[in-house]
C-alpha cells in the first residue's frame, strides 16, 4: 500500500501537505548539516536523540499523508 501512495504522489494524484514537505525538507538539511543540537561526539548515544526526534515527527508527518491518501480513495 505504501509503494501506492509514493507513486500517487509522483504522479501528482495525491497533494501532500505543504507542511508536510517543509518538514522533510528540514529533516534532511538537519540530518546532513555538520551543526548539530545535541552532538553525538560530546554526549555519545545519547546524542542521537534530537535526530531520532527530527526523523520521528517527519514520520508521523508522511503517516497522517498516508492515512489522508486512504480515505481519499475510500470516498
Amino acid at each position: 500500500m505504501w509503494f501506492r501512495f509514493l507513486k500517487a504522489v509522483k504522479r501528482r494524484e495525491h497533494r501532500v501537505a505543504p507542511m508536510t514537505w517543509v518538514a522533510a525538507t528540514a529533516a534532511v538539511i538537519y540530518a546532513l548539516a555538520p551543526i548539530d543540537m545535541i552532538p553525538e561526539l560530546v554526549l555519545g548515544p545519547l546524542g542521537f536523540t534530537d535526530d531520532i526526534g527530527v526523523w520521528g515527527i517527519l514520520a508521523v508527518l508522511v503517516v497522517r499523508e498516508h492515512r489522508r491518501w486512504q480515505a481519499s480513495l475510500r470516498a
